[in-house]
């Protein structure tokens, strides 16, 4: 290591990320997450500038989604979890980084990224370089389900299978750990965005009302539901005449939000199913027992873990927190990075 970089890393902060299609967490060992931002940069267009001196990232950014004019271009830099833009994904890492160490000097610090367990060797490389590019000395690579597993406290080194369960929002991670290692799984492309998307378009067919991505965010988290509610809700929403072009407001309910999220959400079931027919038969009797663990923004989708525990069968629960469980197994990992150095290296030896 050159001594300049070996000075700098002295004076910077160790830095765990959970790099998500929708969201990005920082997590800082002893501290916790200090910092959760939609991954959304904005730009002008045609080139790789970030807006307002770098800074038109995160929450600022995000404000302007769908809502900017034609001479601010706003950018998602991760599409189904992998980087869909090197350089934009650059210049938001840094922001990052730069902001949890608030100043611009002497900043070189290691990170641990969560990535999704399925992604290519390639799109591993992709992530290594863009963190080097935006200031990081050393890069460690974990996949999402195993950060998770350590997050949420499971025990995955020992010789007892632990199934979880990641719905973010460009990816559906679900698999068996056992003996600190993935056992199997399934990355599944479809999770929160695709209930979004089905959102909108069932909104557009059944009323003739356009709707932005926020508004069907917004539906899916005050109405959404993946099982009959005790008491069915009902929303009123605001958009465009897709036909007169005019604002125009309707009402819904959950009961047809529940009917419009239906695909996704058995996508997700059948993951979920697929994993389970391929664990073998002594670990599939663990779960019986330890049951499966709901991490992710879309655990908190209303119902989903008692439609999971109608079709598998198995205890289901959602982690404390779960939006944060991947930042903060990154973080444990950084506090123990000798213990965990195998499943460090593991990821390392794949990329």
């Amino acid at each position: 290591m050159h001594p300049i970089d070996f000075f700098m890393g002295l004076m910077s902060t160790d830095i765990g990320l959970d790099l998500g299609t929708v969201n990005t967490l920082v997590c800082i060992p002893g501290r916790g997450v200090v910092l959760s931002e939609p991954t959304v940069v904005a730009v002008k267009p045609g080139t790789n500038k970030v807006l307002l001196d770098g800074k038109a990232v995160g929450n600022t950014a995000k404000a302007m989604l769908e809502k900017a004019p034609q001479s601010i271009s706003v950018i998602r830099p991760l599409k189904d979890g992998v980087i869909a833009d090197f350089d934009i994904t650059e210049a938001m890492l840094r922001y990052f980084i730069l902001k949890v160490h608030k100043r611009k000097w002497g900043v070189r610090p290691r990170l641990i990224i969560a990535i999704p367990a399925g992604i290519t060797a390639v799109e591993k490389r992709a992530v290594v370089n863009s963190s080097e590019r935006a200031g990081a000395r050393e890069v460690y690579m974990v996949s999402e389900p195993k950060a998770a597993a350590i997050g949420v406290g499971l025990p995955i080194g020992e010789p007892v299978a632990h199934m979880i369960v990641d719905i973010g929002g460009g990816t559906t991670e679900v698999a068996v750990i056992s003996l600190g290692d993935i056992f199997t799984h399934v990355s599944l492309r479809v999770a929160g965005d695709e209930m979004d998307e089905a959102i909108v378009q069932h909104i557009r067919s059944s009323y003739n009302l356009d709707i932005g991505y926020r508004t069907a965010e917004n539906i899916k988290i005050e109405i959404g539901s993946a099982y009959p509610m005790e008491r069915e809700l009902t929303m009123e929403i605001r958009g465009r005449d897709s036909i007169a072009g005019l604002p125009r407001s309707t009402v819904i309910s959950s009961e047809e939000i529940r009917e419009a999220l239906k695909g996704p959400i058995d996508q997700i079931v059948g993951a979920v199913k697929t994993v389970l027919e391929r664990t073998v038969p002594e670990l599939a009797s663990d779960l019986l027992e330890y049951g499966m663990v709901l991490v992710g923004g879309g655990a908190l989708l209303k119902g989903l873990d008692k439609l999971l525990a109608e079709e598998t069968g198995l205890p289901v629960r959602i982690a404390e927190d779960p939006l944060t469980a991947v930042a903060r197994g990154t973080g444990i990992l950084l506090e123990n990075l000798d213990l965990y150095k195998d499943v460090l290296q593991d990821e390392e030896s794949e990329a």
